[in-house]
């Protein structure tokens, strides 16, 4: 039975892709790259072998021998011998075509691994000014957009037209975080003043003796709610600080810096039944060491806070890798922590297994501003939860 002439065709009377095809599809950009170029230049040196095969045989087939013979020479002889010649020469032609074909495939093969060799190194140059826009956008971050650039040199081609306009993108990004941080402090600052006097007028209403006892109560209660909105405004203008570039750095000891946070939380630990023990390794860095200081804080204050309610336990280390990183280690004991909440509690306003909400405890900022002045520092923070309960929180911070 014969089939159809569309019969063996994909939907849409494409044929299906082969195996070969869909390999292709899968390697890298650098790699398609490589086998283009090199198949082209193979296929360059196979036409081009070819044709000079075709001129070899076309030239072959028009050489004519000729045979003198002397006068006498009988007839029978001359045919012999011409026949002779006639075999000779075919023999020679195949002889001369069968070495010029194992010469030509030597040669394609060499012709192969210079194709594969040059098509790699003219791929690895084209893919350099993108590969020097892939580490650019690496090296990103809110605190490096002021400076950071692709700068691309060069030709006024493709790809300078792609790295100037993501060199513009960059600037209008820088400009908004830009706005979007003196909003932040600007309103902050104008929130302040109505809460300072808020907070005089119920502290003065609590001292006059005249004062009724359900008054001095409602008075109390618009304190409390007064700290925590003071307590709010702070961490946001820190955090408007923290995520700014640092305008200057000078040396100081990451050891000091933890004593000093820990020391001003002592109180806190004490009163909540929390063993704070220290590890310190003697580094030292160049940084801002308030902004350091606050994160550090702000790090002890969250894993004595969110600790065990008796027995609890927070241990904070520092110590310098072999690399010359700064690593300052907070953990504590507490409640199990789903591995997947944990990337979200670096959010502004997040808690475990609330937002926005349970603001006793603090005003959901803290490991915000960690977060942030890390990044401000060049460096980068992690966490991951204890086995046991708890958190564990590494800050990693360039050395000097």
């Amino acid at each position: 039975m014969r089939l159809p002439s569309h019969a063996g065709r994909a939907p849409g009377g494409h044929a299906p892709p082969g195996r070969a095809a869909a390999l292709f599809g899968k390697l890298g950009i650098r790699a398609r790259l490589t086998l283009t170029y090199g198949s082209m230049l193979f296929v360059g040196g196979t036409l081009l072998l070819t044709v000079a095969y075709l001129l070899l045989r076309a030239v072959l087939d028009g050489v004519e021998f000729s045979l003198d013979v002397p006068p006498g020479t009988p007839d029978e002889l001359v045919t012999v011998w011409r026949h002779q010649i006639e075999i000779q020469a075919v023999k020679l032609d195949e002889q001369i075509l069968s070495r010029m074909v194992q010469q030509s495939v030597l040669i394609l093969l060499g012709v192969g691994l210079f194709a594969l060799v040059f098509g790699y190194l003219v791929a690895d140059r084209a893919l350099r000014p993108v590969a020097k826009m892939t580490a650019t956008a690496r090296k990103l971050s809110e605190s490096t957009l002021a400076h950071q650039r692709i700068d691309l040199q060069g030709p006024d081609d493709e790809l300078k037209e792609l790295a100037d306009t993501f060199d513009s993108m960059l600037t209008r990004l820088n400009s908004a975080f830009n706005s979007q941080r003196r909003f932040v402090a600007n309103a902050s600052h104008q929130l302040r003043t109505p809460l300072t006097i808020n907070r005089t007028v119920l502290e003065i209403a609590l001292s006059d003796p005249a004062a009724s006892p359900d008054l001095k109560a409602l008075a109390r209660t618009l304190l409390e709610v007064n700290a925590r909105n003071e307590k709010l405004i702070e961490g946001l203008l820190l955090l408007a600080r923290s995520e700014r570039e640092l305008a200057r750095r000078k040396p100081l000891d990451i050891d000091d810096v933890a004593l000093t946070a820990v020391e001003q939380l002592t109180s806190v630990a004490d009163q909540r039944g929390v063993t704070v023990v220290s590890r310190l390794g003697g580094t030292t860095m160049a940084g801002d060491p308030v902004l350091l200081e606050h994160a550090v804080g702000n790090l002890v204050d969250n894993a004595i806070k969110y600790n065990l309610p008796q027995d609890g336990q927070v241990w904070i280390s520092t110590e310098e890798t072999p690399a010359g990183e700064v690593v300052v280690r907070v953990a504590n004991t507490g409640q199990p922590v789903p591995a997947y909440e944990v990337g979200s509690l670096f959010e502004p306003f997040r808690r475990l297994n609330a937002d926005r909400v349970d603001s006793a405890n603090g005003s959901g900022l803290g490991l915000s501003i960690v977060r942030a002045v890390v990044q401000a520092h060049g460096g980068e923070v992690t966490a991951r939860p204890r086995e046991g309960g708890g958190l564990s929180v590494t800050i990693s911070l360039p050395g000097r």
